[in-house]
């Protein structure tokens, strides 16, 4: 299981700083919620997922580590029962680039062409 050496909240608590093997990943707290691990989330099985939407301006306002496996982010929308592993937040770390250009995919299918999310160009 590889291990995160650093957890670095920004100041404005909207972007976690995850390092892994001496590597620094930035991720959103707007990318962190909408792929949380929760089942709110990720659903109970393939196909149940939800996708989130409207959360360009969630903070995080807490991080609860979870054993030596783990953390829990708490949101200021409510969301608190995503537990990230260690090797999810990796996953999410090393893969951040194509999956943020699914979930933009995801919200333009859905015709949610109101919805409040940042576009990225990469």
């Amino acid at each position: 299981m590889i291990t995160p050496s650093n957890l670095t909240l920004s100041k404005d608590k909207k972007l976690l700083t995850v390092t892994f093997e001496s590597i620094d990943y930035s991720l959103s707290s707007e990318f962190l919620r909408v792929y949380s691990p929760s089942a709110e989330v990720q659903g109970h099985g393939p196909g149940q997922e939800t996708l989130q939407l409207n959360k360009s301006n969630v903070k995080i306002e807490k991080l609860n580590p979870m054993g030596n496996y783990a953390v829990a982010i708490h949101y200021d929308d409510g969301h608190s029962t995503g537990i990230y592993s260690w090797s999810y937040l990796h996953h999410l770390s090393i893969s951040k680039d194509k999956l943020w250009q699914d979930y933009c995919k995801r919200v333009e299918k859905n015709n949610n062409k109101n919805s409040n999310f940042h576009e990225v160009s990469i």
